[in-house]
């Protein structure tokens, strides 16, 4: 073959291998790793649950003990707090930009929140220890599950009163909705999710997880219709929501309790307080391997998706020892050492 046949068959090649990569989605080329971009540092005391990426106004909202703290979602920088609660679970953001809504477990209520300055404009009584929150835009409803009542509080957000409060068969974890009147939950202690509608305020479905034990953090793909549970015993449950079929259960870390979704790329995230790792499970086909197993932070338990950038934020701190276990306490957790509050920031 001469130098220019050569050269020719080279420059073929080339083309076609530039054909080839726009033409597959970013899941099947050039599988990008995550990594650990950035740490933010906030401070303060006390524990902390689930946070919240607000992409389109660049924040970041962060439950953080009896507060909720607000930063820039760009360079981590605290913009204010939502303060005044007694011990902060969860947020929701209703679809104008305007109001957002806190469940303040200790204090049984859901805050009301004014986005643009901070302040607390109601607080509503709910049930008892109120932990995950979701707004439902068809119907302008806000839905607080109570743990330890084993039900959901509806609110409408215009009266900000409650109009329904609907009986559950166990203690409700983190909620989905499908932004057209469905509203998903799991229930953690039947390992099951339930599925309700917006309209009539009533349950439609209980669909038990096969092989899920403990449900607690739920990712919606919602043109997909999979929903994405994360489990005990190292297992993601994909559900389809429209039939409640469990579709495959891959192995992620041990002890979630935030599961994630990105469209853009086809992946699913659980993060996992167990062993400290961020897992990264394949969803463009059937067979839904787990591609990436991140070690993150010990603590790092939630997490939230910025669908906008792709990038996930995860929170933790510095521990103390862990206290001796007592029969009234068998498992203690170890103290939070005071100013040691971090976000990590996790991307491509």
């Amino acid at each position: 073959m001469s130098r220019h046949s050569r050269s020719r068959k080279l420059l073929f090649s080339l083309a076609a291998l530039g054909s080839l990569a726009i033409l597959c989605p970013p899941s099947l080329h050039g599988q990008s790793q995550y990594h650990i971009i950035d740490r933010w540092k906030i401070g303060g005391e006390g524990s902390w649950d689930y946070l919240l990426a607000d992409g389109p106004a660049h924040r970041l909202y962060v439950t953080h003990n009896a507060r909720v703290e607000v930063l820039d979602i760009q360079t981590g920088k605290v913009i204010g707090a939502v303060t005044g609660m007694k011990s902060t679970h969860g947020v929701a953001l209703d679809a104008d930009g305007k109001i957002g809504y806190i469940s303040d477990g200790a204090g049984n209520a859901v805050v009301v929140f004014d986005r643009s300055n901070l302040q607390t404009l109601a607080t509503i009584p709910v049930g008892t220890n109120p932990d995950g929150i979701a707004f439902e835009p068809s119907t302008h409803t806000v839905w607080a599950f109570n743990g330890r009542s084993k039900n959901v509080s509806v609110v409408d957000a215009t009266s900000r009163q409650i109009v329904a409060t609907i009986s559950l068969p166990g203690k409700p974890e983190f909620p989905a909705v499908d932004g057209r009147g469905a509203v998903y939950v799991n229930i953690e202690d039947k390992n099951e999710i339930v599925k309700m509608d917006a309209r009539t305020k009533k349950v439609l479905e209980n669909w038990p997880l096969a092989g899920c034990e403990s449900p607690s953090g739920l990712a919606f793909d919602i043109p997909g219709h999979r929903l994405f549970s994360v489990c005990d015993g190292g297992k993601m449950a994909v559900t389809d929501s429209l039939s409640g079929k469990v579709l495959a259960t891959p192995t992620i870390g041990d002890s979630p309790d935030a599961a994630g979704f990105d469209a853009r790329y086809n992946v699913a995230f659980s993060s996992n307080g167990g062993d400290a790792t961020l897992s990264v499970v394949d969803t463009s086909s059937g067979k839904y391997p787990t591609t990436q197993t991140l070690k993150t932070a010990k603590g790092a338990r939630t997490m939230t998706l910025d669908p906008g950038t792709g990038r996930l934020y995860l929170v933790t701190a510095e521990f103390g020892p862990t206290p001796a276990a007592t029969v009234a306490v068998p498992h203690p957790r170890p103290a939070v050492i005071p100013g040691s509050f971090t976000v990590l920031v996790i991307g491509r």
